[in-house]
This record gives structure tokens, sequence and C-alpha cells, in this order.
């Protein structure tokens, strides 16, 4: 081959090389989205060994307090534990073994995570195999540029659980399960969403939920529940512990998280350690 053909033929082959490296980084890009506020990038998609989190680096100063909670006084949802009830626990008080479960009701991981096993940890802590304790953080709605959906689904969850353990489990599920495509939509950020998909859980629209949703009444206790997270030392959600050890349960397959029965052995070896 000519020399003038050998290096066209290398420029070619650089070119092929460097558009094939820029469509893999935009894909990247694109599955873990750019989460930037004022250009600064605060919270990433890790992906490592097949386990994906949102990671926060925004501090304890993304825990400031909302400004839907000014001038509120603090109400502590029924049912929950804890100092303040910042968690939110399922299952038999005395169960021996805890699985705890740290979610922000905007990220799709934690949306994979309660998707595939909520019914498991439902059945099982019902049944006393453990207890689930879950905690909650907010940062999403500051990671993302602004946006309320982190902190409003959480308030509507403070109101479900004060009604029964069972009807915050089911909402839940309800709204993971109507969780928005892309983070940055802040669809949970309507409080009329989050009134209108309390309609799928049979006796969840008493007055008192439609109140506590519509006003924001447990707001103040939503600033507590999120600062607790940045003080807990968690580096992101969703996280999962098994007597307070992480444990993996996403599949590595997108936001998939690994299936009832294998949490279930999960579990089960994890308890025998």
């Amino acid at each position: 081959m000519a020399k003038s053909s050998r290096k066209n033929q290398q420029s070619r082959d650089a070119r092929e090389r460097l558009r094939l490296e820029r469509e893999a980084a935009a894909r990247k890009a694109k599955l873990r989205g750019r989460l930037m506020v004022g250009g600064a990038l605060v919270a990433v998609l890790a992906i490592a060994a097949g386990v994906g989190i949102y990671a926060s680096k925004s501090g304890s100063s993304a825990a400031d307090d909302s400004t839907e909670s000014s001038g509120k006084p603090f109400v502590q949802p029924a049912n929950t534990s804890g100092k303040d009830g910042v968690v939110v626990p399922y299952g038999k008080a005395d169960a021996k073994d805890v699985v705890s479960i740290w979610l922000d009701p905007r990220c799709p991981y934690c949306a994979g995570v309660e998707i595939g096993l909520g019914k498991t940890l439902k059945e099982q802590a019902g049944a006393g195999t453990y207890r689930v304790e879950y905690h909650f953080a907010t940062f999403l709605d500051k990671a993302l540029g602004g946006g309320k959906g982190s902190k409003r689904a959480l308030n509507a969850l403070g109101a479900a659980v004060n009604e029964s353990p069972d009807k915050f489990m089911d909402y839940l599920q309800v709204l993971y399960k109507n969780h928005p495509e892309k983070e940055t939509d802040d669809k949970f950020g309507s409080t009329s969403t989050l009134l209108d998909l309390a309609d799928q859980v049979p006796g969840l629209r008493t007055p008192t939920f439609n109140k506590a949703v519509k006003e924001l009444t447990y707001m103040p206790w939503v600033d507590k529940v999120s600062k607790t997270f940045y003080e807990s030392g968690k580096k992101g959600t969703p996280e999962v512990d098994i007597n307070g050890k992480p444990v993996n349960v996403l599949s590595g397959k997108g936001i998939d998280s690994i299936t009832g029965d294998e949490f279930k052995q999960l579990v089960a070896d994890s308890v025998k350690k």
C-alpha cells in the first residue's frame, strides 16, 4: 500500500475510533443523566460492579429547611419510629432481623428496587421473617437544579403512613410504578398528581390524608427525615442493609433489582453469618 494511502486509512481509522468513543460517551451520559446545578455536578450516577447509586456531593447544605415548611408546626406521622419519627417501619417490632432501605422518591434506581422487591418485602416482613425500616432522602430536588417532587412525595408518604403501615406500603408501590421516566421530570411536585395516584390505594383518600397532602402538613417532618439522611453518612440512594450490612440488590440490568427469590436467598445467607 502506498504511503499516502496508509496515512489516509490511518486518518479514517482514527476518525472512526473518535466517533465510536463519542457515541459511547453520549450513551453513558444519557444513562446517568447530567445532574447539574449552576454548571457544577452535584449528583452523579455511579455504576461499579453492577451497583448504581445516586450520590450527592452537595453536603449537609442540601438539607437546609424547605420554604414550604416555614411556619408550620412539627407533626409526626403515626406509625413512625425513632427520634421525631424519621423511620417508617413495617413488620413486627420484635423481629430479630432488620432490612433497612434508603430511598429518594425521585430516584429511578429506587423505583427499580421498590417495584422489584416491594411485594417480597411486604410479604416477608408481614410474616415476621424480618422488620423493614424505610429511610428517605430528598437530595434530588436540589441536585437536579430545583424542584419539589422528592419532598412533596415524602410528605404524601407521611400522610399515608399516618393512615396505616399497609397503606404506606401500597402507596409507595403506586408512586414508584408511576415514576416519571426521567428524574428531571418533577412529576411528584404536583399535589394533584399525588392525590390522583392515591386513588389506586383503596381507602387511602380520607379527609385527613387529602388535607395533609394539599396543605403539606408533614413538611417539617420531611425536613427532619432529610437531615437525618445527611447525618447518617450514607452516600446515596438506593441502599439496602441487612442487619446493618450493605448488600447489592441491583441486577446490573438498567434500573432493575434482583428478583424476589434472589432477595430471599440473600436474606437467608446474610442472617446466617
